[in-house]
Formats: structure tokens, C-alpha cells, sequence
């Protein structure tokens, strides 16, 4: 059997200190959404959830594809400045764009999309707390 190497190192081995709300990336996370207008702007605690790949999901709305891309690199910006810190991971659609930072994963999504995936849902048990401005 053929053994497939990940260009991509372990997750947790880059697993960090555990994160919180009142950590410099997810403040500066938070910044950044709320300066490009992102909505409906919620944070998932899921540090008691054994299961979880993240300390924290933050979630939005976007309603065009362009604001989407400028969340997303304001994101980028504002954590590099405010901490050094690149993301681990990302992805981007027309749709939705995800940044990975191991311990803080940050999902803007366009309204259908993010009713489609349902991350609350699915993520139920997480400590849920809003923070649109």
C-alpha cells in the first residue's frame, strides 16, 4: 500500500497555548470582521468538546463575494500585525473562505451557505456568544 505524505504538518503538533476571548488573535479576529461590516458575527467555544479541531470557530455573514475576499484579508492583515502569526490553512471560495489558525478558525460565509453548512447546529454544545456590533 502506497503511503500518502500530507504537505501539511500535524495539527497538534502546532497546537499552541489554549486560546481564549481575550487572546490577542481572537480580539484582533473580531477587529477585523467588524471593521469590513462583516453580520451576524458569532464565536463557538468548543474547548470542552473533545471532538473539536479548534478552541474557537468565529463565524459571519458576507453579502457579496468582494466583501467576502476583504474580511478575509483583513483578517490575515490585522492578526499578522497584532500578533506575527500566519494562518496554518486556508480556503477560499466564491461562497465561503476559511482561515485556519489552529486554535481559532475563522469561517465568512454568504447567508445561504452559512445556512446550508450550520455550523451552530452541528456544533451545538459549544458555548455560543454574538458579537455584531
Amino acid at each position: 500500500m502506497e503511503k500518502i505524505i500530507s504537505s501539511l504538518p500535524p495539527r497538534l503538533s502546532l497546537r499552541p497555548a489554549r486560546a481564549t476571548r481575550a487572546s490577542k488573535l481572537f480580539k484582533s479576529v473580531l477587529a477585523a470582521i467588524q471593521e469590513k461590516k462583516g453580520e451576524q458575527i458569532a464565536s463557538l467555544d468548543l474547548r470542552k468538546i473533545d471532538e473539536a479541531v479548534a478552541d474557537f470557530f468565529i463565524l459571519c455573514e458576507a453579502g457579496s463575494f468582494i466583501q467576502i475576499k476583504a474580511i478575509g484579508d483583513a483578517v490575515v492583515d490585522a492578526v499578522h500585525k497584532a500578533t506575527g502569526e500566519k494562518p496554518y490553512h486556508t480556503e477560499s471560495s466564491e461562497h465561503w473562505t476559511l482561515i485556519d489558525y489552529v486554535n481559532i478558525v475563522v469561517h465568512i460565509f454568504n447567508r445561504e451557505q452559512r445556512k446550508f453548512y450550520d455550523l451552530e447546529s452541528l456544533w451545538a454544545d459549544a458555548g455560543r456568544m454574538d458579537h455584531d456590533q
